[in-house]
């Protein structure tokens, strides 16, 4: 029987324990990538059959000549699964999966979890609890909207990542400005109220519809505060037998049911605001950005990455379940760094199990069977990384890697 093989797309370096898990598991793997990474990504070479390369813009390869370049590919090699490694590529692996009939999530699924207003839409017709919101579309609409919807608002572009984009608008004249400047641009856009509150996150891997995997964690401060005020970017495990992380993972299982994942992984996130109410903010079909896998693994044992190589292969045909995981508690700390290449070697506790190794960047992930531990452990070191490495830069409009 011939291996399978696998077309893993990657607009952006991401994913390598996927190509690693894949090639270990006996699949035929190629790769195809941007362009402009070709003299810069490490990609684990050995774990690759071939790589290919995509013109880019910007990380942003042309629809049409994908489908065409993967369709000529196909006429020499047999693919039987689409991969995108980032949220960037789902559509287009979706649009890929259509084009050549490959089984996998189609183009209108995709929507609910790359599509930040289909996500939401689908989840309040679910009768999950989100922020009000409008479509940046309709002026009637938003004109109520604006009235009736008390400020700050958020301005997100539909189709970003994390708080990528984002902007708090505070007043009516202030979002019209900013809606004129986005010209035919606009209806790529929605608008909702800002909740202020803890954001919290549950990161999954679900197969034939069951999540057989969830764990729920609470960053320090907002993603969005993070990325427009500046500051350390921490994360960590909430106690399991909480009624916070039993809410979550309740909620959780409502968002992937009503967004339809029927296997794979998915980071999904929730902000718990003044009310006391659960919010749902956005989901994904892919494993969790930002070093959050590291976090999961070093907690749990579990590799997200190697456990969807092992869903995609599966495919519903052959049985799955991941290992029984660990229950230690972790947390993630990662911040801008003034020195080039900054020098942890300070920081020797026992605990600290991953060190970010990434110029103008400082980065620690510590575990320890005791969540207090951790929670010591972690406000120390935001303390230390503040007065040794912490600086700021301006909040990003796109990806930088």
């Amino acid at each position: 029987m011939d291996p399978l093989t696998i077309l893993c797309l990657a607009s952006y370096e991401k994913g390598h324990d996927f190509l690693r898990e894949a090639k270990r598991q006996g699949c035929r793997v190629f790769l195809i990538t941007s362009l402009s990474l070709k003299d810069v990504a490490q990609w684990p070479r050995e774990s690759i059959d071939d790589i290919f390369y995509m013109p880019d813009q910007d990380k942003t390869w042309n629809r049409n000549d994908t489908l065409l370049a993967i369709s000529h590919l196909a006429r020499t090699q047999a693919i039987d699964r689409v991969v995108a490694l980032d949220d960037f590529d789902l559509e287009m692996a979706a649009a890929l999966r259509e084009h050549l009939r490959i089984p996998g999530m189609g183009e209108t699924t995709t929507r609910y979890f790359r599509d930040k207003l289909a996500m939401r839409m689908q989840a309040m017709s679910a009768g999950l609890q989100v922020p009000e919101f409008v479509h940046l579309l309709n002026d009637e609409k938003v004109r109520q909207f604006t009235a009736t919807v008390p400020t700050p608002w958020v301005m997100k572009p539909r189709g970003m990542a994390g708080a990528i984009g984002i902007k708090v608008v505070h007043s009516a004249d202030e979002l019209r400005a900013v809606d004129n400047s986005l010209g035919d641009q606009r209806s790529y856009f929605l608008v909702e109220r800002f909740v202020p509150g803890d954001v919290c996150h549950v990161d999954s891997i679900v197969w034939e519809n069951q999540i057989l995997f969830a764990v729920a964690s609470q960053y320090g401060h907002p993603p969005l505060d993070v990325s427009h005020r500046g500051g350390i970017f921490t994360t960590r495990l909430l106690d399991r037998g909480s009624s916070e992380a039993q809410a979550l993972l309740a909620k959780n299982q409502r968002v992937l049911a009503a967004m339809g994942l029927l296997r794979g992984v998915s980071h999904t996130e929730f902000i718990r605001g003044e009310d006391g109410n659960l919010y749902f903010l956005e989901t994904s079909a892919r494993v969790g950005g930002a070093h959050i896998a590291e976090l999961v693994e070093a907690a749990t044992g579990l590799n997200l990455w190697g456990e969807w190589a092992k869903i995609e292969i599966a495919a519903g045909a052959k049985p799955y379940a991941p290992p029984p995981p660990r229950e230690d508690y972790a947390a993630l700390l990662v911040s801008l760094a003034k020195q080039e290449h900054p020098d942890t070697s300070g920081y020797t506790d026992p605990e600290i199990v991953w060190r970010m190794q990434m110029p103008h960047h400082v980065g620690m992930i510590v575990r320890s069977p005791r969540r207090e531990r951790v929670e010591v452990l972690l406000e120390e070191y935001v303390d230390r990384v503040k007065q040794d490495f912490f600086t700021t830069a301006p909040p990003r409009e796109r990806p930088t890697s």
